[in-house]
């Protein structure tokens, strides 16, 4: 059972769903798995443009250039 602070956590997540009109909890999760996705692309990207100026190489790309301005 969640209490305290992850509690509050919870329901300030879900209830910034429901304000943006995402009442159902599955799209929620939809939603979340989303967002996790791109902050984990977006942490792999910075990690690679991070080794690339330590070792004084090109960074590798992990969206391709072009595709990434949608």
């Amino acid at each position: 059972m969640l209490t305290g602070e992850l509690r509050n956590k919870v329901d300030q997540v879900w209830n910034a769903f429901w304000s943006g009109g995402i009442a159902n909890p599955i799209e929620a999760i939809e939603q979340i798995t989303y967002l996790h996705f791109l902050r984990a692309l977006d942490s792999n990207q910075t990690r690679e443009d991070n080794k690339a100026l330590r070792l004084k190489t090109q960074p590798v790309r992990l969206i391709p250039a072009g595709l990434d301005t949608q």
